[in-house]
């Protein structure tokens, strides 16, 4: 049975050239470091349609020809916060865009006496409240990591959480969403469904094994 979940707090970026370069991310003749650049590319193209509301503020310039009022990101820049290991593979896709962004880390494990997700790492912006959290991982499966990762920085003081993945499974999407009634989901791709051991379908393989070489 397929899984629903709101659309209404979803964004599925797929603009021409990202389904290009998602089609050669896919491709399991895709070497390494062709898979890698794919993936900053995509999180660069998937930022700009992220961060497509952030607030503005009126700023006094001077061009070479007369003054202007212009516009500047009113507030703090927003922090990136990859989930590890593979969410490490969008980061400079985000800084490309945003090169004064905060950066946190959090890393996700399956606690061996509970079997849920927690996490076994975190270093986060100390003002983390008063940004904008653009948090990244490639795939949402399960959805339980990025459920538990969503968890955590509620609980540290986020607000205006974004999570940013290239293929997503409509069970992630669900669990996310029902998890956390106020974080976004942006994606460049929802698959089919997850197969019996818990892949994408067609998805494009375990993402982390692609960027690092690991397979």
């Amino acid at each position: 049975m397929a899984s629903s979940f709101d659309a209404t707090r979803v964004s599925v970026v797929d603009h021409p050239l990202v389904q290009h370069k998602l089609s050669l991310l896919r491709d399991k003749q895709t070497g390494c470091k062709q898979f890698r650049e794919l993936v900053r590319e995509l999180a660069r193209l998937e930022t700009y349609e992220a961060t497509r509301d952030l607030p503005l503020e009126p700023v006094r310039i001077e061009t070479p020809i007369a003054p202007m009022e212009a516009a500047h990101l009113a507030g703090r820049t927003p922090a990136v916060i990859p989930i590890l290991r593979a969410g490490l593979g969008m980061l400079e896709g985000v800084l490309d865009l945003i090169p004064d962004a905060l950066v946190g880390h959090l890393g996700m494990e399956r606690d061996e006496v509970t079997h849920e997700p927690r996490e076994y790492y975190a270093k986060l912006p100390r003002d983390i409240a008063e940004r904008t959290c653009l948090v990244v991982d490639p795939m949402l499966a399960t959805g339980g990591s990025a459920e538990a990762a969503l968890s955590y920085l509620r609980a540290q003081g986020a607000r205006d959480i974004r999570f940013l993945s290239i293929v997503a499974a409509p069970e992630g999407l669900s669990r996310v969403l029902e998890g956390d009634a106020d974080v976004r989901v942006f994606a460049c791709a929802i698959d089919e469904c997850l197969n019996e051991n818990a892949y994408i379908v067609p998805g494009l393989g375990d993402a982390g094994d692609r960027i690092f070489g690991t397979l």
